[in-house]
């Protein structure tokens, strides 16, 4: 089964205020910031762009304005859209819920401060085929990233919990997920929510994919993450 990525959008959370990173992010947002002389974003367009994605959604907030001026709306051969959250932050799952209109029935989701090199169309192939409306990657962090959120067993996701940590949690919300828009339908637009609350009640219902990844992640949402991703990115 081969899917034809072009076709599904990327939503890319960008509206946080990414307070770890100040004084930074004081006068440009996080996907601003400089990683390898460039900034954050141009590297996840340029990954998205040889994954074979097409067109990606912003979610933006605090200082979107400068995303959109810097980036316009074509940049390293991806389509560009943007969605801002408006007088008041929405979180990360309202801010998804304003995008709905530009993204359409499917759209994978990543966030702002994540570099995942991972080849993205196997995860839209097994989402496609799983039949659920939701999918989340994991990666067996075993703690060493960062806090382990997932228990993962048998190939289903048992648990996800980003409040209470369970010793029998190996696995890691890995930062790409994969949703059909019908998931945000019972969810009140205009109003402040967490995607990590959409994707608790899915695991709860059975109804969350999930897809575990080989290849460890890089986020660069505080200055030790953004250290090794200037590392990682100037290597290559």
């Amino acid at each position: 089964m081969s899917v034809a990525l072009e076709k599904i959008p990327v939503a890319i959370l960008a509206g946080g205020l990414a307070t770890r990173l100040r004084p930074i992010t004081e006068k440009i947002p996080k996907s601003l910031v400089p990683v390898a002389g460039r900034p954050i974003l141009a590297h996840q367009l340029e990954m998205l762009h040889a994954q074979g994605i097409r067109r990606a959604v912003l979610c933006i907030g605090f200082l979107g304005e400068m995303i959109q001026h810097e980036f316009g709306s074509e940049a390293c051969g991806i389509q560009m859209e943007y969605s801002f959250d408006g007088e008041k932050l929405l979180g990360t799952g309202g801010a998804i819920k304003r995008a709905l209109p530009k993204l359409g029935e499917e759209f994978f989701i990543l966030y702002g401060d994540s570099y995942l090199p991972i080849p993205y169309a196997p995860v839209a192939e097994f989402f496609h085929l799983s039949g659920k409306p939701g999918l989340m990657t994991v990666y067996r962090n075993e703690g060493k990233y960062d806090t382990s959120n997932v228990v993962f067993r048998d190939g289903e996701i048992v648990v996800y919990d980003k409040k209470v940590k369970l010793p029998e949690m190996r696995h890691i919300d890995y930062g790409l997920s994969l949703f059909k828009s019908s998931v945000f339908a019972a969810y009140p637009a205009g109003e402040k929510f967490d995607l990590a609350e959409v994707m608790g009640k899915l695991v709860r219902e059975k109804q969350l994919a999930g897809y575990e990844v080989p290849e460890r992640f890089y986020e660069m949402g505080s200055p030790a993450g953004l250290a090794e991703l200037e590392r990682l990115l100037t290597q290559k």
